[in-house]
């Protein structure tokens, strides 16, 4: 795919770009001293320079392990540029869509936008959609112990890389040159219980005079962490201000809309259940009114207190994963070679307990029904949760994830500085996700019958007996209306490149001026492979949609770098990429350039504009149509109560809805424009700073609307309760969300939100703009070398706006909906001496909004510790502590959500203790 960061015969591998915040500077030297050729991450052209015009700050396999990083998710978690909110392990979204799978979201633009390479070159997809929605790349299963350096470029590249390239580039470029034998091993324990870790690396290389092979595998064994292990979040007394218990056998009169007592006799013969946590609850106001009180009664029902705790925080892995390269000189100027990669993950993890209620349809927002049994004779609702001693322990999602890449080709030189690579890239994966559901029909006549009538307004009859509901099931029971709903996605990408660059082109007085070309035609695909009956009511509230697609694509682009005088070099770069899908092509030229000022050796001013080009995500194009139980707040029935109440002041009026979701083939292209401009000061090899504005503009961005978004648009485009409106109900924001929004016309729901219609849509605009500041020095003293590292990002703007003409909202307000800090700072102070080396490193995340909305938590920290000691040239030993402080999440007492906190953000974990050992058989020291 592209040449990213890639080896030629006078390049050196991988140097840094720009001042890195936790990286040592590399050194572009060569083995007898005089300087060699490297490549700038951002550009094609071999230089002498370690700088470019574009920002890129660099990781390398060192700094990794004194930061303490155990995975990838971990190491880009602590980068300043990364700034979204993605879903984590404990998120639910995450447990139905992508279970197992993480992102990396630079600049907060969205997953989609970040393109993420290993070794210089594209990989497939993650093959399930993120959020159910578009396309991103996986970085859980990338083994941080065979990474050689990570670089990250924070602005648009797509007249480099092509269109992915719009928020910037994360290259991960594995371990190559290698000699002798390496033995790693890590174990990792919490102090808090749970979430143990195995991990074992060997990696090492052989050669002849004409052939190499170089490459390592990795063994991970990770064990889940609970939440039952975490006191924060083990019960629903751990909610802000305490919680109701969990509902786990309730019912309800539909009628009056209350609780129907269960009598406590019939919970404590429950009590058993859910590791005997069952009991007589109930939640204040929803029994029936109380004359005497003048206000409603408690509603009773048999809940549990701590069945909260049934799921992951940490999931379950076990993965063997593998990278290598081989190599043939078949002369002094021409060399095949083949890259490849294996990887194979077995992950477990569990968001909730399955559920019942009766539903005429899959996810319907409507789950009563008139029962007319002699005992009861009105409008029922039952809602049961299913506890471990009916399904035979916690039932866990399971997918087996299988990786492969291979790219051959041949690579060499010709002419006095010609250097030329033609490869074959291909790359698949494929997973296998099993998630436990409820077979709707058959609990249905488990726990109801056989359906007797239906009422005029269309509400169904059953005869039921309330004592079946109440009596728990058999192991027997339980299989017989349940089953593992299985997918088999998959994705592949096949792309085949030519490029050639000289780094002398031909001579200016200032210097030489550099070129490279490349031509490039591939081919994208994937598909969904989703159980048949999941497209159906079969399951219980779990409709999901069905989705494939291809396209192709083919690019041909330029650069240039030349040097106009011998302080200032420009450069310039053009790319034209064309794609074919859905029976159209989708085509755009992108172009950058820069400018690299050099009044002194010490210091360096550069600038970089460039265009960007997207074409939509396959699964935004060829989704097919599907439901989504979602839950939103219903603000036009608040302000019909409180015509007064701000969005904050409508949590009451939260309701479940059916989100019907389904693609767009119309879907045009984005595009957008990014600006960096900045200085790096280096006085000395000691001292460094580095100070960079950013600014990316997304134009006609593709996007699934909102729920919430058109709920509050529903609300103010509708007479509120004095009949006056927010907004012109006649303009396209309010045309558009009062015809999606379906209600309720009959039935005990009338009136009440029913389904929201939801697509992806090409969104008017996304502007974000800020300044990334990076501090390096070093300090040698008698009893040891200090260095300190420090980088910092801050965003000045983060809007959007989803009509052209609609209000601009700022992405950074507390009630914007969006979890974004404007903050995010990290750091670290080493000493090392001799054979031993102790690092202390930290994260600050700013303030970020409450659940409330109407106000901001106050910012985080987060540090660990490494001590590394060599006990010879060849054995290293090291001891890392994250989370040193023990640190729990920031307290938000408005975050009534379970876990209580976000999750994008924070997690429970604890202090981890990492104890690492290394050992090299033969080659050079460690």
């Amino acid at each position: 795919m592209t040449n990213f960061g890639k080896r030629s015969f006078r390049i050196f591998l991988g140097i840094t770009a720009c001042v890195p915040a936790l990286a040592s500077p590399a050194l572009a030297q060569g083995t007898d001293g005089g300087e060699q050729e490297i490549i700038v991450t951002g550009s094609r052209i071999p230089t002498i320079r370690d700088e470019g015009p574009s920002p890129v700050t660099t990781i390398d396999s060192d700094t990794i392990r004194a930061n303490g990083y155990t995975s990838v998710p971990e190491l880009l978690a602590a980068m300043t540029q990364n700034s979204g909110e993605t879903q984590s392990p404990q998120s639910g979204s995450s447990s139905d869509f992508t279970p197992g799978a993480q992102q990396v979201d630079l600049r907060g633009l969205g997953p989609n936008h970040t393109l993420v390479l290993i070794n210089g070159r594209r990989i497939a997809d993650f093959p399930l959609p993120y959020i159910g929605r578009s396309n991103f790349t996986d970085i859980s299963n990338i083994p941080v112990s065979l990474i050689d350096k990570v670089e990250i470029l924070s602005g648009a590249a797509s007249a480099i890389y092509g269109s992915d390239a719009i928020a910037g580039v994360v290259n991960f470029k594995m371990k190559e040159k290698l000699d002798g034998i390496t033995l790693d091993y890590r174990h990792g324990r919490t102090q808090h219980g749970g979430g143990l870790s195995h991990r074992f690396t060997a990696t090492g290389g052989w050669s002849t005079d004409r052939f190499s092979i170089t490459g390592g595998v990795e063994y991970l064994d990770q064990r889940p962490l609970w939440a039952y292990q975490r006191g924060i979040q083990d019960s629903t007394d751990d909610q802000p201000g305490g919680g109701d218990p969990r509902r786990t056998f309730l019912r309800r009169n539909m009628d009056d809309e209350v609780y129907i007592d269960p009598g406590a006799d019939t919970c404590a013969a429950l009590s058993y259940l859910n590791g005997g946590s069952t009991f007589y609850a109930s939640r204040p106001n929803w029994g029936y009114y109380d004359d005497e009180l003048e206000d409603y009664g408690p509603g009773f029902y048999c809940g549990s207190k701590t069945s909260i705790g049934y799921g992951t925080i940490v999931s379950g892995r076990k993965g063997f994963n593998s990278f290598g390269t081989m190599s043939y000189e078949l002369s002094d100027n021409a060399k095949l070679f083949t890259d490849f990669q294996f990887g194979i993950s077995k992950v477990r993890l569990m968001y909730d307990v399955t559920q019942w209620s009766y539903e005429s349809s899959s996810s319907s927002a409507n789950n009563s029904f008139f029962n007319e049994h002699p005992l009861v004779n009105s409008l029922d609702e039952w809602t049961r949760q299913f506890t471990p001693e009916e399904t035979g322990g916690l039932e866990m999602q399971r997918s087996k994830q299988t990786t492969y890449s291979i790219t051959p080709g041949i690579r060499g030189n010709f002419g006095n500085a010609w250097n030329y690579e033609l490869s074959f890239n291909y790359s698949r994966y494929k997973s296998i996700v099993r998630w436990p559901q409820i077979i709707a029909s058959k609990a249905n006549d488990l726990y109801l019958g056989t359906q007797t009538r239906t009422l005029e307004d269309g509400t169904p009859v059953f005869n039921a007996d309330p004592e079946r509901f109440y009596r728990p099931l058999t192991r027997a029971e339980y299989e017989s209306i349940s089953a593992d709903t299985v997918y088999k996605p998959v994705s592949w990408t096949s792309n085949l490149q030519a490029t050639i660059s000289n780094g002398e082109l031909f001579q200016l007085p200032a210097g030489p001026v550099g070129f490279a070309a490349v031509a490039e035609y591939g081919k994208q695909g994937y598909n969904l492979h989703p159980d048949p009956l999941a497209l159906t009511d079969y399951y219980y509230s779990w409709k999901d949609s069905d989705g494939a697609g291809k396209r192709s694509h083919a690019a041909l682009g330029g650069e240039l770098r030349v040097p106009v005088l011998d302080f200032v070099t420009l450069t310039g770069a053009g790319r034209y990429d064309t794609f074919g899908f859905a029976g159209r092509d989708v085509g755009k030229f992108t172009y950058n350039g820069g400018i690299e000022v050099r009044p002194m050796d010490s210091l360096l001013f550069r600038a970089a504009y460039g265009t960007a080009f997207r074409a939509p995500d396959l699964h935004y194009v060829f989704t097919g149509p599907g439901n989504v139980e979602r839950s939103v707040n219903d603000y036009y029935a608040c302000r019909q109560d409180d015509p007064d109440a701000g969005f904050s002041d409508c949590d009451d009026y939260d309701t479940g809805i059916v989100a019907q979701r389904t693609g767009n083939r119309d879907l045009k292209a984005e595009t957008g424009k990014s600006l960096t401009a900045g200085f790096v000061f280096s006085p000395s090899h000691r001292l460094s700073v580095s100070v960079d504005y950013f600014r990316v503009t997304l134009d006609n961005q593709v996007d699934d609307l909102s729920v919430d978004t058109l709920a509050r648009d529903e609300a103010d485009c509708r007479p509120d309760g004095r009949g006056e409106t927010a907004l012109d109900p006649n303009s396209p924001t309010c045309l558009d969300a009062l015809a999606r929004i379906r209600r309720f016309t009959g039935g005990p729901s009338s009136g009440d939100i029913e389904a929201i219609s939801v697509n992806p849509i090409n969104i008017a605009r996304e502007k974000t703009s800020g300044i990334d500041v990076a501090f390096r020095g070093s300090l040698p003293t008698s009893f040891g070398d200090f260095t300190l590292s420090l980088a910092h990002s801050h965003v000045f703007k983060h809007s959007f706006q989803q009509y052209p003409g609609d209000p601009i909202e700022n992405k950074l307000a507390a009630d914007s909906g969006y979890y974004l800090p404007r903050d995010k700072s990290n750091g670290s102070i080493t000493w090392a001496s001799g054979g031993a080396q102790f690092t202390f490193s930290g994260t600050r995340l700013g303030k970020l909004p409450n659940y409330d909305e109407d106000a901001f938590i106050k910012a985080s920290y987060l540090f660990n510790a490494t001590l590394q000691y060599d006990f010879t040239d060849h054995m290293r030993g090291s001891l890392t502590v994250r989370n040193l402080f023990d640190t729990n999440p920031v307290k938000d007492p408005t975050w009534t959500g379970y876990p209580y906190y976000n999750t994008s953000w924070f997690d429970s974990v604890g202090r981890s203790v990492f104890l690492q050992l290394t050992y090299k058989l033969g080659g050079s020291p460690l």
